[in-house]
């Protein structure tokens, strides 16, 4: 037959073998048998955990941290399992007993908690095995109790079991575990004897304490990523030293904002300014021969990333602040801006780090339609990005060395991801105690990203949520299973962010956003000029300040009328755990959008800290509502709170609560509830 490919088998018959029939001992396939023994315990979702994190879930200093597992196994054995915890330079495993969550329930969770008391890299893993003579124990007594007459057997396998007990055993309970051995082996004692000696609790007891935990099944090291308490609560205060006199006044400017209650003074590059296209005021391209030049066209000939403005000081006036600062209970944020002026070194000494075009020219930085012509990006596909790599690396530890421990990074988002987890992972290996804030305005796979690679905060999207629906919804995404990686920082404005709100919603706005940053969010921050309400735009529809400290200096002081404000939220931060985390954060119902109710909660030694805030979000006119406590929010049917911002006493209930806020005399309510 034509078209035919191939030939087709015979028929095969049983009267006919045919070589397709396999054998009696051959094997039909090939498929192979696993080269080691599988485990027959199955370890899985551990937790927390955050997928493809190379640092892992984050938490910080002093935390009680719960980790868990699910652990299976097929049969009934009784299942045994330790969490194995090892901290950041630790060569070896502290070993916590874990339990089951509920076990009557039949639960394959087991859990086990530490506290972690040290910032870095933390790694855990759970170790899970079949306690053999529990579960000899366990079958003995069903048998005892269902009657069964002979159990000569099992009494001897129960003997081969604890004859190897023993030599696990120390010294001290040897002799015990070699005493009930002999018991229940003795052929010449009763059977009853033999049982009871078996199920001795002085013999269980002696036993556990020294498991065969030969064959156990491990699950793969998980890291957990343990911060600095400041990278999850803070306040922040950002100032531009030129505007204050240089390094060594703000040195002795520190006393007044520690008292303000900040946690960290922010200063923008404090490394010399290039000359080369220097802007002028207010971004002009031109600039005067006064002009100072923006901060972050960084390098000139006197030094590049890791040297010190001239008009600012000395390194000597950086470690003096920066040591000052750590004795008042702060520290000093620097800003890591991983660009270069035309004057910088590096475009002399290593060319290679700097794309250019066909025509011998070097692009300037535009992020459309701003454009930064004082400006030169770093090539991250240098042929020698090793040596960029570790040149910036040796930026970071230099200015570490001289107290450094806090570092505000410029837009990361437009530089590689990787490059970013190599440095903070380098970086934190020798200096646990560093943390660095993402500046990353960009979308929220990415700005999650680096919080997944190990940057400990980021700036949000906080400044443009304004309306109630915005921020809940926000808001509830950030403390729900994003906080595993992200924590966001609130500030309310920046030298780049001056919201149409503030502009146009005067000092009542001011308030509520200043309220808001510092009750949602643990940790927050404020530009100076804040405080002073400055809210002049350089062009209607701009973001941008007039006559902006970007590129000009300017004459500040400690003296806005927001300062007592600032003071008392921060007080109330530090005195309110609840305020202190963002987990724990529920908004509740108001029945008018111009009020934005939400309670927070955080457990305090053995009870729970409760604050329940209210903040009018109409700048204009008085408003009326409700404030709904929920039933399941763990508060008796009445309670006593205090206003922390008027240190008023109320009485409330769960249900409905009538709320009336007016802007000026009451913009709020921080209620705190009693304890009783």
């Amino acid at each position: 037959m034509s078209g035919i490919i191939g030939k087709a088998p015979p028929f095969v018959s049983a009267q006919e073998p045919s070589s397709l029939v396999p054998k009696p001992g051959q094997l039909s396939s090939s498929i192979k048998v696993p080269h080691r023994k599988p485990d027959r315990i199955r370890i899985g979702d551990p937790r927390p955990f955050v997928p493809a994190s190379p640092s892992g879930p984050k938490r910080t200093v002093g935390d009680r941290v719960e980790l868990s597992a699910t652990i299976v196994r097929d049969g009934h054995e009784i299942l045994r399992a330790d969490l194995r915890v090892k901290g950041p330079g630790a060569t070896a495993w502290v070993t916590v007993p874990m339990t089951q969550l509920h076990p009557d329930a039949l639960d394959v969770r087991w859990a086990a908690s530490v506290t972690v008391d040290r910032p870095g890299r933390w790694t855990w893993t759970v170790r899970a095995y079949v306690d053999r003579l529990a579960s000899w124990r366990r079958e003995l007594q069903r048998k005892v109790e269902g009657g069964q007459e002979d159990l000569s057997s099992e009494l001897a396998e129960g003997a081969l079991l604890l004859a190897a007990a023993a030599k696990r055993a120390d010294k001290a309970d040897r002799t015990l575990i070699k005493h009930g051995r002999d018991l229940v082996a003795d052929d010449e004692a009763s059977q009853d004897e033999r049982v009871a000696a078996a199920l001795d609790e002085a013999l269980r007891a002696a036993c556990d304490r020294h498991p065969d935990t030969s064959g156990a099944a491990k699950l793969d090291p998980q890291p957990l990523d343990v911060d600095p308490v400041l990278a999850r609560f803070g306040a922040w205060y950002e100032l531009f030293p030129r505007s204050w006199g240089g390094l060594a006044a703000v040195r002795r400017r520190l006393p007044a904002i520690a008292e303000l209650g900040f946690d960290v003074v922010y200063l923008p590059p404090i490394s010399p300014i290039g000359l080369t296209n220097r802007k002028g005021r207010n971004n002009a391209v031109a600039a005067g021969p006064a002009d100072p030049g923006s901060p972050w066209a960084i390098g000139d000939a006197s030094g590049g990333h890791d040297a010190v403005h001239h008009d600012l000081g000395t390194v000597d006036d950086v470690v003096a602040l920066t040591a000052d600062a750590r004795a008042l209970g702060m520290e000093v944020a620097l800003d890591l801006a991983i660009q270069c002026s035309a004057d910088h070194p590096w475009l002399t000494e290593h060319p290679e780090w700097f794309s250019r075009r066909p025509d011998g020219t070097l692009k300037y930085a535009e992020n459309p339609p701003k454009k930064y012509q004082d400006i030169y990006n770093v090539d991250f596909e240098t042929s020698d990005w090793r040596g960029l790599w570790q040149a910036l690396a040796d930026v970071v530890l230099a200015w570490v060395d001289r107290g450094v421990h806090v570092f505000r990074v410029d837009n990361p988002h437009t530089k590689p991801v990787a490059f970013w987890a190599w440095l903070i992972e380098g970086v934190r290996a020798q200096h646990p105690e560093v943390i660095f804030l993402a500046e990353a305005f960009t979308h929220r796979a990415m700005m999650q990203e680096l919080g997944r690679i190990g940057f400990s905060q980021g700036y949000t999207y906080f400044t443009w949520k304004q309306s109630s629906w915005e921020l809940v919804e926000y808001v509830s995404e950030l403390a729900g299973a994003e906080r595993e990686l992200f924590r966001p920082n609130f500030f309310v404005n920046t030298p780049d962010i001056l919201t149409e709100q503030l502009q146009h919603g005067g000092e009542a706005t001011f308030v509520s956003r200043l309220i808001l940053a510092a009750t949602l969010s643990p940790s927050y921050g404020v530009y100076s000029g804040y405080e002073s309400l400055e809210h002049v735009a350089v062009r209607e529809g701009s973001e941008e300040y007039l006559d902006s400290e970007k590129y000009e200096a300017r004459t500040r002081t400690l003296d806005g009328p927001l300062l007592p404000l600032i003071a008392d939220l921060n007080a109330i931060r530090r005195s309110q755990p609840a305020l202190q985390h963002l987990e724990g954060t529920r908004f509740l119902e108001t029945e008018n959008p111009a009020l934005l109710a939400y309670a927070k909660q955080a457990r305090n030694g053995d009870r729970t800290d409760t604050v329940l805030c209210v903040v009018l979000l109409d700048p204009e006119a008085a408003q009326e509502g409700v404030c709904v406590v929920p039933y399941d929010i763990g508060l008796p049917p009445t309670f006593d709170v205090v206003d922390r911002l008027t240190d008023e006493r109320f009485t409330w209930q769960l249900g409905r609560n009538y709320v009336r806020l007016e802007p000026g005399s009451r913009p709020a309510h921080v209620l705190a509830v009693v304890a009783t």
